[in-house]
């Protein structure tokens, strides 16, 4: 049985056949650790913890690397704000990081590097840019030559200018193009790191061109993240790979939807960002990432306090049909199939492209069928649990208290009601109703 995948590139579905027989190399860009992880952190790597899960039961030796810019803007502007170090913000974001990715029962990757360990291979990838004349030098800092890189625009499948123009590019008349990318970002104050170019530190999409071939070679089988990262950053990374080692990047290219907040982007200028610390106050973890099997990766998710509530009434009965029976398949692979039209219909529906609501509806459409054949069943309760991810155990109900955040936001909508400011009262009361919190008003 081989898996389907829907590669960015060409549209179309088609066999996914590793280079070598049974060997899957597997990039995902990972966060930069500023702040707590959000609702869109948690789909991505659920989304690529199934495909990860998935590969291993159809027996592919998988090597899954998930990298963390550990040195950024935000980083820096957060640690100067709180008088500590970059390093110290890091390391207190990523520790959060992993605690709530523990908490979604996403496996860890097999590789986790992070950019500060990395810099001596960033130098000597810029180097060979330059050598061929892919960046150029200005002052301290590097810029990639996108003229140089016929393809460029390939991966995202639009004009150059209109990349542009719906970018933020940042003016800069030292540039030969505005649409040219930060290498490397100097300073004269010899902050951070020393190169042929002065001090300074990598630009953003170097990054991963450097980890990737650092940890899985030239090319690698399957490269993801969010649909946010296809430009600039993904088809940046294609340029500068490809660009000094004139082979192909990436085979496939995977990027789930956007999550919405009562059908608004999630983001934090509307006031709708959500942490997945925040949610694990008032949800079950299983219960979100159970919401999240529910939509197709490559389909928007609009998340609302409603919809989370009869996730969790769904996922409720799931366990309980399941919570009976003890008897887990031990010899859980791919020869353990059971032949029979469910078990192989659900597996279908996996290896076609990922399709894990439609692998879901059919275990509830047959859940009666399935609990007849101890065989059946006990096979399907270790995909839940081992391709799914899913505990099946009980859900913990949670004590909600007011906590300093949720008084601040009810605060302001109080404020923003006697400022007659409804458009702000309804949205605050909608992020407090997300967050698990009913409001119920008084006339004033």
């Amino acid at each position: 049985m081989q898996l389907k995948l829907t590669n960015t590139l060409s549209k179309q579905k088609e066999f996914f056949k590793p280079q070598t027989d049974h060997q899957v190399s597997m990039y995902v860009c990972g966060i930069t650790p500023y702040d707590y992880s959000h609702l869109g952190h948690g789909r991505t790597y659920i989304n690529f913890d199934i495909l990860f899960r998935l590969l291993k039961f159809l027996n592919y030796n998988v090597t899954y690397v998930r990298n963390f810019t550990d040195i950024d803007d935000k980083i820096i502007v957060k640690a100067e704000s709180e008088h500590t170090t970059p390093q110290a913000i890091a390391e207190k974001f990523i520790t959060a990081y992993h605690h709530d990715l523990q908490q979604l029962h996403c496996l860890p990757p097999d590789v986790e590097p992070i950019v500060t360990e990395h810099i001596p291979q960033i130098i000597e990838f810029i180097s060979g840019l330059i050598e061929q004349k892919k960046a150029y030098v200005v002052d301290h800092d590097v810029y990639f030559d996108i003229a140089s890189f016929a393809d460029y625009g390939c991966l995202s499948g639009r004009k150059l200018e209109d990349l542009l123009a719906g970018a933020r590019v940042e003016v800069d008349a030292r540039k030969r193009n505005p649409g040219d990318f930060a290498l490397w970002k100097g300073n004269t104050e010899n902050k951070f790191w020393q190169s042929p170019w002065g001090y300074g530190r990598p630009g953003w999409h170097i990054e991963c061109s450097v980890m990737a071939k650092a940890h899985l070679g030239i090319t690698i089988d399957i490269h993801g993240g969010g649909m946010d990262l296809i430009f600039p950053h993904h088809e940046n990374e294609k340029a500068q790979s490809e660009g000094l080692n004139h082979q192909p990047f990436v085979r496939y290219w995977l990027h789930n939807a956007f999550v919405n907040i009562n059908k608004e982007k999630m983001s934090k200028s509307l006031g709708n960002f959500i942490t997945l610390k925040a949610i694990f106050e008032h949800t079950d973890p299983m219960v979100l990432r159970f919401f999240i099997l529910q939509h197709h990766y490559r389909t928007p998710i609009d998340f609302n306090p409603d919809d989370l509530a009869a996730a969790q009434v769904a996922y409720k009965k799931l366990v309980s049909y399941f919570e009976a029976n003890n008897q887990i398949s031990e010899n859980f692979s791919l020869q353990s199939i059971p032949d029979h039209e469910i078990a192989h219909a659900i597996i279908e529906a996996l290896c076609d492209d990922l399709n894990t609501p439609k692998c879901l509806g059919i275990i509830f459409q047959y859940l009666t069928t399935i609990k007849q054949h101890p065989i059946l069943l006990s096979f399907i309760q270790a995909l839940l649990k081992n391709v799914l991810g899913l505990t099946l155990q009980p859900i913990k109900e949670k004590v909600v208290t007011i906590t300093p955040e949720i008084e601040t936001l009810i605060n302001l909508r109080e404020q923003a009601r006697k400022e007659k400011n409804w458009a702000l009262s309804d949205q605050l009361r909608d992020q407090l109703q997300i967050l698990g919190y009913k409001v119920h008003d008084k006339k004033m």
